[in-house]
């Protein structure tokens, strides 16, 4: 008698749940992302092997950033999230099979992006490189004309430490506007400053 009571139980809660909506299958297929502590001007990216952008967002608010991808639709093959932020670029690959997605959270990296500054005629560059990685260095001068910018400097670290830091002198009698160039980890950085 219990046995039966048990079963018709289930079978009316069965019932009862079969009129209840589906969800939307298209949902089912969302990827939800979420980072922590973002700051409102961080850029969210989507790209492929290629470095082809297939998806742009500007952070609009600081704090954690939450929001569902479709990545279904991509075509079979590797991809990544980057998180492109003031000091930093977080990497967070996925894979696409079949419609399948994959996330390869062993293998996100960090990149740290070169700081430079102008104190005094002195540029300071310093970088946190976990893998020791190299870093190529060049200063471009423009003058105060305008005029297109001339290589007065080039150099390439190669670290066997964590971190890396130059000094460079600048000429006082040469004001106007320069340009530094820093390689790391196969991405460019671009800084200007003015003596």
């Amino acid at each position: 008698m219990k046995n039966t009571v048990v079963i018709v139980v289930v079978f009316t809660a069965l019932l009862a749940n079969a009129n209840a909506p589906l969800n939307d299958l298209k949902d089912a297929k969302r990827t939800t992302l979420t980072l922590n502590d973002v700051k409102k001007g961080d850029e969210l990216l989507i790209k492929n092997t290629h470095g082809i952008i297939l998806y742009n967002e500007s952070i609009q608010n600081s704090g954690d950033y939450t929001k569902g991808f479709d990545l279904t639709e991509l075509p079979n093959g590797d991809y990544f999230f980057e998180l492109n932020k003031a000091i930093k670029i977080v990497i967070i690959p996925f894979h696409v099979t079949n419609n399948i997605v994959a996330f390869k959270k062993e293998k996100g990296t960090t990149i740290f992006k070169p700081y430079v500054r102008n104190k005094n005629n002195k540029v300071y560059i310093s970088k946190l490189s976990l893998g020791q990685k190299p870093l190529d260095i060049k200063v471009y001068y423009e003058g105060t004309e305008g005029n297109n910018f001339h290589l007065i400097y080039t150099e390439t670290i190669n670290n066997d430490a964590k971190n890396i830091g130059r000094v460079l002198s600048l000429d006082e009698k040469r004001e106007g506007r320069y340009k530094i160039v820093t390689e790391t980890e196969g991405r460019t950085f671009v800084n200007f400053i003015h003596i």
